[in-house]
């Protein structure tokens, strides 16, 4: 029997575009192209996600991939405020959540992210109803790793197999199988999964 629904963060509960803090802070599109590639397609970011890489020191990698001062400093606003704008709740979500709730599931978060989410959390919808919460660079390892998803148990005492896992990307779901936990892939259509997490102990 199910009693716990894990969520993954990103394309499930909350939208992420990287380009918004760029659009704030950077007025030539080829400018703002080149500083989105080199802040957020960057190795850095995700050993941010990793936790193995401070912010100071993952900054100063990314600038020196940029050629000018003026573009150093755009890509410094854009790390430090990035989670003010690349990030927004997800329609309806937040109502899923609390019909989960009422229904009497547990709920979880277990995401790769960064430890700046350890201060912004609050901005996923429904969060205060969950039951715990989990950052990838907390614990230094991340999806599909299967250490990700043994700390995720271990924290909050669960077994797998009454785990159900949303999460966007495959490799991440078949991660989580691996280790016991069944899972959907969750590809936007929010009436679908409505209608498969509420089935879940039919």
């Amino acid at each position: 029997m199910i009693k716990n629904i894990v969520f993954d963060m990103g394309n499930v509960l909350i939208h992420y575009d990287p380009m918004k803090v760029c659009r704030k802070f950077i007025t030539g599109e080829e400018e703002r192209k080149k500083v989105c590639a080199s802040v957020f397609s960057s190795p850095e970011w995700l050993l941010l996600d990793k936790g193995t890489i401070s912010e100071e020191d993952a900054l100063k990698k990314m600038q020196e991939r940029l050629d000018t001062e003026e573009e150093k400093e755009q890509a410094a606003l854009c790390l430090k405020h990035w989670h003010e704008y690349n990030m927004w709740p997800a329609e309806g979500m937040e109502e899923l959540v609390g019909e989960l709730k009422d229904r009497g599931f547990c709920l979880y978060l277990c995401s790769n992210a960064s430890l700046r989410l350890l201060d912004c959390w609050q901005i996923i919808p429904g969060i205060h109803q969950f039951d715990g919460r989990l950052f990838s660079a907390e614990v230094l390892c991340m999806k599909p790793e299967k250490e990700m998803y043994e700390n995720l148990f271990k924290r909050f005492h669960l077994n797998p197999e009454e785990c159900f896992f949303i999460d966007d990307l495959e490799q991440n779901i078949q991660g989580g199988k691996a280790c016991g936990m069944d899972g959907y892939v969750y590809d936007g259509d929010l009436k679908k999964l409505r209608e498969r997490l509420l089935t879940l102990n039919d």
